[in-house]
């Protein structure tokens, strides 16, 4: 738990940095619920959920994916107080929709969730130890670029926080 939580903390705490930052530059539309939100949001749901059998999972996740969809077939154009609330922005996080809410970035749990539990099955089956599948990725990494794709990965939440700066910066640059 402390090695999820650590990780969690930094994962919520740039998730934070991000709201306050789009708030400053995007008054308007600000990020309330982006990619690192959501990703912290599920992460606890996914520990909750680790120890659930890989059938339950997939059902879950299959449900997650489909639901949105079938949601917005159902409600179609309804205007009840249910839909309102869960246009609204507290209630969008959800993911039942029917129009997309203005955020300059938007990954809500529904159908995120469905694929972050895909990832989950998947990773229990390629990475579990008592599977002995030998595969390409268990390789030592010899080539540069190689090298450098494995370094982004490890360290993928400081690029993500600093490609965000570089782009954004850059488009304002190029703007003015």
């Amino acid at each position: 738990w402390q090695r999820f939580l650590r990780r969690w903390s930094l994962v919520a705490g740039c998730a934070l940095l991000v709201s306050v930052a789009s708030y400053l530059v995007f008054p308007q539309s600000y990020i309330y619920f982006g990619v690192l939100h959501g990703m912290a949001l599920m992460l606890l749901l996914l520990r909750g959920l680790r120890s659930a059998p890989a059938w339950l999972l997939l059902v879950l996740a299959a449900i997650c994916l489909v639901l949105p969809h079938m949601y917005r077939f159902w409600v179609g154009d309804d205007n009840s107080a249910l839909v309102a609330a869960l246009n609204a922005r507290a209630g969008s996080v959800l993911g039942l929709v029917t129009h997309k809410p203005r955020t300059e970035d938007y990954v809500p749990v529904l159908p995120w969730l469905g694929v972050m539990l895909v990832g989950l099955v998947a990773g229990r089956h390629w990475l579990v130890p008592q599977y002995t599948v030998k595969s390409w990725w268990q390789q030592p990494v010899l080539s540069r670029i190689g090298r450098g794709l494995v370094w982004l990965g490890r360290h993928s939440l400081p690029y993500y926080m600093l490609h965000q700066l570089v782009l954004l910066g850059g488009l304002m640059l190029l703007l003015q």
